[in-house]
């Protein structure tokens, strides 16, 4: 499995509102199909890659082998090489001449095509952010701020990314998550997220111009990942709509994708009755590839 802790954290309320401190401390990756786990500290990248056939040594030319058998990789071109030429300082692959790239698949079987492919299957999470500060919360407007994190998923069906933990809560007291995608509203206690650009201009209006949509690294020809849309009533893909459920999905690809950059959107309100002091939320983002 594969997990990324924040930390919301705190400061006291005064007699005019209440201040949040949001704080992403560390990261820990999960896998489900292998059973690794991997712990880092923040803004570390992460990879997870899955052995290739066990077995005998293999033989010259040979990529992939098992006790009986051998793969190697097919090379067509007028140049390059499926080796690596190395010294002891520096290392280098000739690609000059390769005639196909890309990825293509049926229903049981994909195959990568290029000279600088890796036939492993890989899962690669990065967070970004370090430090979100809500600042003071008032009745008489939102408080908004922005985390981001990075997903990238090789030689995989796709994968998803799952939110886990409760809101911001203070001892027993839990701020009121939206459970449902709704407009962000001033003197009623709200907690909630999205992973899109927001705006005034949204139908319903963002509290501000802040978040940004996913964006596809090199570009959307090679990348796939998506604000996460489970249902009608359960969505983070919308303008100007907030919600958070623990165990929800929040980000998606359907298929093995480049790296795609996506930005968390936190809002929060409080009313006249919510009880000042230090709210904590410890939140997990669990990212999980697909085959």
């Amino acid at each position: 499995m594969t997990s990324v802790t924040y930390n919301i954290l705190d400061a006291a309320k005064n007699t005019n509102g209440l201040p949040f401190i949001m704080e992403f401390s560390k990261i820990q990756l999960m896998r489900t199909i292998k059973r690794l786990s991997l712990l880092a500290t923040l803004s570390a990248l992460l990879t997870l890659g899955f052995g290739g056939i066990s077995g005998a040594a293999c033989t010259s030319g040979q990529q992939a082998c098992s006790t009986s058998y051998g793969v190697g990789e097919v090379f067509f071109g007028s140049g390059g090489s499926l080796d690596t030429t190395c010294s002891t300082t520096y290392c280098a692959k000739q690609s000059v001449g390769e005639l196909g790239v890309g990825n293509t698949k049926g229903t049981n079987y994909q195959a990568q095509a290029g000279f600088n492919v890796d036939r492993y299957p890989s899962l690669t999470f990065l967070v970004n952010t370090t430090n979100v500060n809500l600042g003071h919360l008032f009745t008489t407007s939102t408080a908004y701020a922005t985390a981001t994190f990075s997903v990238k998923a090789y030689l995989a069906d796709g994968y998803v990314v799952e939110t886990v933990g409760g809101p911001p809560a203070n001892g027993s007291y839990t701020l009121n998550a939206l459970t449902t995608p709704t407009a962000s509203q001033t003197g009623q206690e709200q907690f909630g997220i999205n992973l899109v650009s927001n705006s005034t201009g949204c139908t319903p209006p963002a509290p501000a111009n802040f978040g940004a949509n996913p964006v596809q690294v090199p570009s959307s020809s090679y990348s796939y990942g998506v604000a996460a849309h489970n249902s009608s009533s359960d969505y983070y893909d919308t303008c100007g709509e907030f919600m958070y459920k623990s165990g929800d999905n929040i980000a998606s690809s359907s298929q093995s994708s480049g790296e795609t950059d996506y930005t968390i959107s936190y809002i929060a309100n409080i009313s006249s009755t919510t009880p000042a002091g230090i709210y904590v939320m410890n939140q997990s983002l669990v990212a999980i590839p697909t085959y």
